[in-house]
């Protein structure tokens, strides 16, 4: 479910009557997504997406999060671009909702993750990072540590509902990732993705066949952070397998095409295993909180929060983890 707010003809005609875009030509909701409503849209100039924006987001978080599309896209990201209006504005109105245009992008998010497919993820990672440097407006990310005990706290009334002593590990966890996490200023940071899972990375086969990505998408995680911090989400995210086997082959590939772009300090590859536990543990924390808070019945499809308390247990071990 990712159409939350209908549309009508009517109103999306005179919507569009702002923009230089041309005829409307074709129209309809995309299922994919949990935030937003999502429409593409085919006009006489192209396709495009339509984004209204539900209210999980804050229209005044929207500025930072189309602006850094925009930066990106100018300093050689493949992203969405923002669409401007006649008047020179990219956000604007409708059905009562905050709404933006942006390009389309071409390609498919791999359903199943293989090992050729992280050496392009790892490059575009930090070509994104590379790119956001001069962007100059910060935003905090909400869901960084200072987060996570409020969510936790969200949790204890249910949270063993979903298994048996689970709040006790996840306070014992929670304390040693704070106690280990860099303190300020001590590793590079600035403008990350902080939510790029698979569905997020377009990929094309290049002239030879192998996947390439075509570009990156949903920047409304978007935030200020340690670039280090992204590519333990990306570790998360990418590099283990159905049965939760970390695949050590995904990793190094992620890695090693990553530093070809973007060379990671000594203390960012030191920081990495914590970073990877307090990856893994947001993403637990926020799925349980959605899990323990979503009404039955809802047409939400609610995310597995156990998969990322495997994810943090393998990260908290310590073994087989040399990279």
């Amino acid at each position: 479910m990712a159409v939350y707010t209908e549309v009508s003809d009517e109103a999306l005609r005179a919507f569009l009557a702002d923009y230089p875009l041309g005829e409307l030509l074709a129209f309809r909701g995309i299922a994919e997504g949990v935030e937003n409503s999502n429409y593409a849209l085919k006009t006489a100039a192209g396709d495009f997406i339509l984004t209204l924006y539900e209210k999980r987001v804050d229209p005044a978080e929207l500025p930072y999060f189309l602006g850094l599309m925009e930066h990106l896209a100018a300093h050689g990201l493949a992203c969405p671009t923002p669409v401007h209006g006649r008047d020179g504005a990219a956000l604007r109105s409708l059905a009562g909702r905050p709404a933006a245009i942006v390009t389309f992008l071409p390609g498919v998010w791999p359903r199943r993750v293989r090992p050729e497919h992280c050496a392009p993820l790892g490059r575009a990672l930090a070509t994104m990072h590379r790119a956001g440097e001069g962007f100059s407006i910060e935003r905090p990310n909400a869901l960084g540590p200072a987060g996570w005990a409020p969510l936790l706290d969200g949790c204890r009334a249910r949270g063993d509902e979903v298994q048996a002593g689970l709040v006790a590990e996840l306070d014992a966890a929670l304390e040693g990732i704070l106690a280990a996490w860099p303190a300020p200023g001590a590793l590079p940071r600035g403008q990350i993705h902080a939510d790029l899972f698979p569905d997020n990375v377009f990929f094309l086969p290049d002239a030879a066949g192998k996947p390439g990505v075509s570009g990156l998408i949903d920047f409304y995680f978007a935030c200020t952070d340690l670039y280090a911090y992204d590519v333990a989400v990306c570790l998360n995210a990418w590099c283990f397998e159905p049965d939760y086997a970390f695949n050590v082959t995904k990793a190094r590939a992620l890695l090693n095409a990553y530093e070809q772009v973007r060379p990671m300090t000594a203390a960012e590859r030191a920081a990495l295993p914590v970073l990877c536990r307090g990856a893994a543990l947001r993403f637990l924390l926020t799925r349980l909180y959605d899990w323990t808070h979503t009404p039955d019945g809802a047409l939400v499809t609610r995310k597995d929060p156990l998969e990322y308390l495997r994810k943090l247990r393998f990260f908290s071990q310590g073994e087989g983890f040399a990279l």
